[in-house]
């Protein structure tokens, strides 16, 4: 993997949630007018001179149908995609409404995770530079609570924060919510997915009755329907959706590799990418581990981002991507939604995700701010039939795509250390006085060695490169084999991965997955089809991730991907299957 320097963004473009461009704008060549599109929409001059020192200069289709509306302080839902500009849709005209001088939050926004209520909240930031005023906060859990509190008392106009740790404030006093006038809820169908809408709910009812209330969600599930009917007052609703164009912007690829085969073909991806950096999905907690580890070991700038990973370390992972120190962060889907760098130019999909939503948020990381971006899936034979679904979910084909042999991974490196070597010629950040002495011991060598320019050139690279061989010449006889099912994948094909079975047989467990109890069984008249359709529809795990499903008379056995994240588990807790509920605990079998 390289460190090139990522391209420069054009200040044409506009830059809507922090750095994404809209989804529908064409960009645009001529920079040198002061004229802005954010005009005739009521912002103040301090606000418009904002925009244009930033290089925003029209703006986005969601900014256009939402800022009328919310200048009025109107309620609104909209739907809407990552990069189509909504942060910037709600914040400024959010903004304008502020009152100067006020203790108490007059904005509060709720995000589902606490990387995309950082995000929020220095999008507040960076649009209120011209309103020194104001003063914008994230809360979240992982984060110091006495600092937060400090700063509550101080007081703050906007907060952004996850449900959790919104809820510890308003219960604690610490947050006085009597002044808010806005309610933003970011992503809502996150929130609902992740197990938050009870929380949500709970927030709305201790906020005032008479505020503006604003929802945004990439997709309109029954429950975020429900929960917009129920709390806004006659909003306007707007649907946005990415032109095509926009969409190819990522190159979809896929691999098909045996399980036991995935780390050796990722290292192989890995080595062959010329681009920036990279991203890699994985279901558990455990697997970035085993992957990053892989990693490591071969080479590569890794870090690991999961739900164990605690805050302040999160933070400076992210900062670490950000400006090159890390080339490849591995990551559960915690990391999904609110990563926004720039340099990401791969997103592999080590394990295929849940569901086509979350492939949709998971190569939404690649392709920002108007760059080219790849993102390649990896999948068993056996999952190579839901391929398809995720092709409907970004409308575009995923290609296939045979994994790197050794010629372009040399090749790959090659052309890494070319562009090295030009471009430290032609851009060399090294002080004057220091080229000076590395020319002087140029000469001196030529002077007294029998060597030529190209000896001495070529010295110089070996040193560079290091002592470890340059050239890859792993194995590659195995990627000539016929990639088919194994008996065992057929099998587990056949037969739905035995989640239909109710017998009392094997109570082996496979080695990615973990077995747990739950209170319903035969007296309950439950069927494995209601335990799979409840736990799917409730924990956002598609059907065909949930494994042997084993019920007896008063209770049932049920195998589900190991590192399921505690919100999930929280979800399942409470959950209900033939009016009974679920009580969900593992087991030590």
């Amino acid at each position: 993997m390289t460190k090139d320097t990522p391209h420069a963004e054009s200040a044409c473009n506009l830059a809507t949630d922090t750095n994404e461009v809209s989804a529908n704008e064409e960009q645009h060549s001529e920079c040198s007018s002061l004229d802005t599109g954010f005009d005739g929409f009521g912002f103040s001059p301090e606000l418009l001179k904002t925009l244009t020192q930033k290089g925003y200069k029209n703006p986005s289709p969601i900014q256009k149908a939402a800022f009328p509306d919310l200048m009025m302080g109107r309620d609104l839902v909209g739907q809407a995609q990552t990069g189509t500009g909504k942060t910037a849709a709600f914040a400024l005209p959010l903004i304008e409404r502020l009152e100067e001088h006020q203790v108490r939050p007059q904005v509060l926004v709720l995000a589902p995770t606490r990387e995309l209520a950082v995000q929020v909240a220095d999008s507040f930031k960076a649009y209120s530079a011209g309103h020194p005023h104001l003063k914008v906060l994230a809360v979240y859990g992982g984060a110091d609570f006495r600092s937060q509190i400090l700063s509550l008392k101080k007081g703050i106009d906007v907060v952004v924060g996850t449900p959790g740790r919104v809820m510890d404030h308003i219960r604690q006093g610490t947050m006085d919510t009597s002044n808010l006038k806005s309610l933003v809820l970011d992503e809502a169908d996150e929130m609902l997915r992740m197990g938050f809408i009870d929380d949500v709910e709970w927030i709305l009812e201790q906020l005032p009755s008479e505020r503006q209330m604003v929802l945004f969600s990439a997709t309109m599930p029954s429950e975020i329907r429900r929960l917009s009917k129920r709390y806004l007052n006659s909003p306007a609703e707007i649907t946005i959706k990415t032109k095509a164009q926009e969409a190819r912007r990522i190159r979809h690829r896929c691999i098909t590799v045996h399980n036991s085969r995935k780390l050796e073909a990722l290292n192989r991806v890995l080595d062959s990418f010329i681009g920036d950096g990279a991203i890699v999905f994985a279901r558990t907690k455990a697997i970035t581990i085993d992957v990053a580890e892989s990693l490591a070991a071969s080479g590569h700038e890794v870090a690991v981002l999961n739900g164990d990973v605690p805050q302040n370390q999160r933070e400076r992972t992210v900062e670490r991507l950000k400006n090159g120190a890390v080339d490849v962060l591995v990551a559960t889907d915690v990391a999904a939604r609110g990563l926004d760098v720039d340099r990401i130019g791969l997103v592999v999909n080590f394990d295929i995700p849940f569901d086509s939503e979350a492939y949709v948020h998971r190569i939404g990381r690649t392709g920002r701010a108007g760059r080219t971006g790849e993102a390649i899936l990896f999948v068993n034979p056996r999952e190579r039939r839901f391929v398809s679904t995720l092709e409907r979910a970004v409308g575009q084909s995923i290609e296939s795509m045979g994994i790197p042999k050794n010629s372009e991974i040399n090749e790959s490196r090659l052309h890494r250390l070319k562009t090295r070597i030009v471009e430290n010629a032609k851009n060399s950040t090294r002080l004057d006085s220091e080229l000076k002495t590395f020319n002087e011991l140029l000469v001196g060598i030529l002077d007294e060695e029998s060597l030529t320019t190209e000896e001495i050139a070529l010295a110089a690279i070996e040193l560079a490169v290091g002592p470890k061989p340059f050239l890859f010449e792993g194995d590659e006889s195995w990627l000539e084999q016929p990639i088919n099912r194994t008996r065992n994948e057929s099998r587990q094909d056949r037969f739905g991965s035995g989640r239909r079975s109710s017998d009392k047989g094997s109570r082996k467990i496979e080695g990615n997955m973990e077995r747990f109890r739950v209170e319903v069984g035969h007296r309950d008249r439950v069927k494995p089809g209601n335990l799979v359709g409840a736990i799917a529809n409730e924990s956002g795990l598609n059907g065909r991730m949930i494994g042997r499903i084993q019920i007896f008379d008063t209770y049932s056995f049920i195998d589900l991907p190991k590192g399921m994240p505690d919100d999930v588990f929280k979800v399942l807790k409470r959950l209900k299957v033939m009016n009974r509920e679920l009580q969900i605990q593992r087991t030590s079998h």
